[in-house]
């Protein structure tokens, strides 16, 4: 499921980069990837069960989204494990690409002592907070909170042990020796100038929250663990507040119910890969337009969007339409990067359409309606998709169409009636949400079971070697995803404690200009933000902050959500640093150097349409 691999920006790195799962790591992991495949048969039981005893038999069960959420916390922290044996956490590696072999080795030293510094230093406070939950009893089940909240200790331990062996196997004793002296002096010129960080008041966040998370996203320290390792060193260098407070943010980050959908969404996605709903899709848009001038763009586009409404991730939709499409449209005389241009920034415009992974952290987090941002999203999307096909257009003139030729309408009806059961999929999910009948939860369990039986009965079903990979990928990349939420929800904590939220809100609410100045300084900033860290992390960082400004200032939430959505994405797919830019050369096997001219008229267009959805606020929020 290579799919799954890009999703964190690590593909094509060197061999002492890869996944070293050599003997040391194998029979541990082994276990580990049992149980954490184990975990999400089990969570999609659970809540298709509770599914099943509300609207078919109405007698709900009132402890089955109880133990979920109990068994989600384990599947996170096993996720985790899982991601961080094979290189999976969401990290930058621009910098890391650039250096000389050696240079990497010694970047990789450095980051992995960064990691395993965290864990050690999270050890004791996670079971010291376990123990402080063990009053705490659940109101269904009547078992102690600590059973669930013990999977965050758990998952530290076996983090740190993989950690651990990796460093072992990876890196030569001296290059470790070097790397933790660096280290260890580093920790001790912080220790040494922390009366001036404190004397500094309020600065001091730049020095933790930018340089810190700078310097550690440069050397290739996961995404999460950057914001694990500043926050504990602010804790601990500025403040006397205990470290359990960092182990309560991380479970206060993935607890909130409308986030156990995230690893169903995610099998979706691989299922939609395994059983070639993808690629019947494909088929038919490709015999509707795909003779047409620029008719493969147009298939590509309209893909990205109809794939989307199944998947729930853009990694997983470039990784189904690029194998399709790239060869037919290399063989129209389309470049490489032109390609992969259109492939990252149609990521960014499919990105809205439901059910997406990051708008359901967006509901998670802000609390905006999920059914408000599934409406929304589809016109918002619509919006970039004509603003891109126009430019596709545009750029076609040398496209090279001899021998194409108009399928027959009897092809067109054909490959309509194979994808018909794929076309179905995406409007039950946002058909289902929109109209109240069901969470977003509650959809994706019905969606993997739809996925499932369609797959068998039509597609010709899913080749039973594949099914425990699928497992071990929904709980590695759900682990990825998450563990960034929950760290990132203690760096929003720290700043909140110091009083910068409400420093941040009186600047942002003094702008000149009223709520136009602010929207296009938002964009700027999400923007950016999705440049450097993605766009969940991002969303967890500035939504406290920022939603009730706009709020404050007329602009309704789920517009709001969904330009700061598009912004954050389009930061993503921006050379030279955004990570997403770096998957799609990946899938497109373009050298990123190639590529980098070709997306920014692409990137433009999505700017303009961005800025048109901004400012009309109708757009986001006229449909429901």
């Amino acid at each position: 499921m290579t799919e799954v691999q890009v999703d964190t920006g690590l593909a094509d790195l060197p061999a002492a980069e890869k996944r070293g799962r050599t003997r040391l790591v194998k029979p541990v992991l082994a276990v580990i990837e049992a149980f954490a495949a184990l975990l999400v048969v089990v969570e999609v039981g659970l809540l298709l069960a509770g599914v099943i005893a509300r609207y078919v038999f109405n007698r709900p069960l009132l402890w089955s989204d109880e133990l979920a959420s109990t068994l989600f916390v384990w599947l996170i922290m096993l996720g985790s494990v899982v991601a961080l044996s094979r290189d999976e956490h969401l990290r930058l590696t621009l910098f890391v690409r650039k250096a000389s072999p050696t240079g990497q080795r010694w970047l990789q030293a450095m980051a992995m002592i960064v990691v395993s510094t965290f864990l050690l230093v999270m050890l004791l406070p996670s079971f010291e907070y376990a123990r402080d939950e063990w009053i705490v009893t659940t109101p269904a089940l009547g078992i102690s909170n600590s059973f669930r909240v013990a999977g965050i200790g758990v998952g530290i331990v076996l983090m740190l042990v993989v950690a651990l062996l990796q460093l072992t196997e990876r890196v030569t004793l001296r290059i470790f020796l070097a790397s933790a002296g660096i280290a260890l002096a580093t920790a001790a010129a912080l220790w040494l100038a922390a009366p001036l960080l404190i004397a500094i008041g309020n600065y001091n966040i730049v020095v933790f929250f930018v340089l810190l998370v700078g310097v550690c996203m440069v050397i290739g320290v996961p995404i999460a663990f950057c914001f694990g390792i500043a926050t504990i060193a602010f804790l601990l260098l500025t403040t006397t507040v205990p470290i359990t407070v960092v182990v309560g943010r991380m479970d206060e980050g993935v607890s909130n119910i409308l986030l156990l959908s995230v690893p169903v969404f995610v099998l979706l996605g691989c299922i939609l890969d395994v059983t070639g709903m993808g690629r019947a899709m494909i088929d038919f848009l490709a015999s509707l337009v795909g003779h047409a001038r620029a008719g493969m763009s147009y298939v590509l586009l309209g893909s990205m969007y109809l794939v989307s409404g199944i998947s729930g991730s853009k990694v997983s939709d470039m990784a189904t339409v690029a194998p399709a499409l790239f060869p037919e449209m290399k063989r129209r005389g389309q470049s490489p990067p032109e390609m992969v241009a259109l492939l990252a920034t149609g990521a960014v415009m499919a990105e809205t359409v439901p059910p997406s992974i990051i708008m359901i952290a967006v509901g998670s987090v802000t609390g905006v309606s999920i059914a408000g941002l599934f409406n929304g999203g589809l016109a918002v999307a619509a919006v970039l998709l004509i603003g891109l096909a126009i430019l596709a257009r545009l750029r076609s003139r040398g496209e090279n169409r001899e021998g194409v030729v108009r399928a027959p309408w009897s092809r067109v009806v054909k490959t309509l009636v194979i994808a018909l059961p794929a076309l179905i999929l995406p409007f039950l999910i946002r058909g289902a949400v929109v109209e109240g009948v069901a969470t977003a939860t509650e959809v994706s369990t019905f969606a993997v079971v739809y996925a499932l039986l369609a797959g068998v009965v039509f597609y010709g079903g899913i080749d039973r070697r594949r099914i425990f990979p699928i497992l071990v990928e929904t709980a590695s990349l759900s682990g990825a995803i998450l563990l960034i939420l929950g760290t990132a929800q203690a760096v929003a904590w720290s700043l909140t404690q110091t009083g910068f939220a409400q420093h941040f809100g009186d600047v942002m609410s003094g702008l000149p200009g009223g709520w136009i100045t602010f929207m296009i300084v938002s964009i700027l900033t999400f923007v950016l933000l999705g440049c450097l860290l993605e766009g969940l992390p991002a969303i967890v960082l500035l939504g406290p902050f920022m939603f009730p400004i706009a709020r404050s200032l007329g602009i309704n939430d789920v517009h709001y959500a969904l330009v700061a959505i598009v912004s954050m994405n389009i930061g993503l797919m921006a050379p030279p640093i955004g990570i997403g830019y770096y998957v799609a050369c990946s899938i497109g096997r373009v050298s990123p150097d190639e590529a980098i001219w070709a997306v920014w008229p692409y990137l433009g267009a999505l700017l303009l349409g961005l800025l048109v959805i901004a400012f009309v606020p109708w757009i986001a929020v006229g449909w429901y």
